[in-house]
């Protein structure tokens, strides 16, 4: 699979995850929780230091269970989608 498709899916499995904390489904938040993590895993780890960073960033935010976590989710998934719009014109 290519990079530009594992990085939108990537934001959009993190979208998923605001939309279900936002609405109280706990359990649509895990479980795409669980696919974003996944798919993280499938990047190439050379790829750039921001995207590093940033996939470093993001797992951490998904592994804390705190107030803040759908507009984390929502933010990294809008910096992924940005990253991939830009990268791969």
């Amino acid at each position: 699979m290519s990079q530009k498709i594992i990085i939108e899916s990537l934001a959009m499995d993190l979208k998923r995850v605001a939309l279900g904390l936002h609405r109280g489904s706990l359990a649509v938040a895990e479980r795409f929780k669980e696919e974003a993590v996944k798919r993280s895993q499938e990047l190439e780890k050379n790829d750039s230091q921001y995207l590093t960073n940033l996939v470093d960033k993001m797992r951490e935010c998904l592994a804390l269970n705190s107030d803040r976590s759908a507009e984390d989710a929502l933010m990294y998934s809008i910096l992924f989608q940005n990253y991939s719009l830009k990268k791969y014109k």
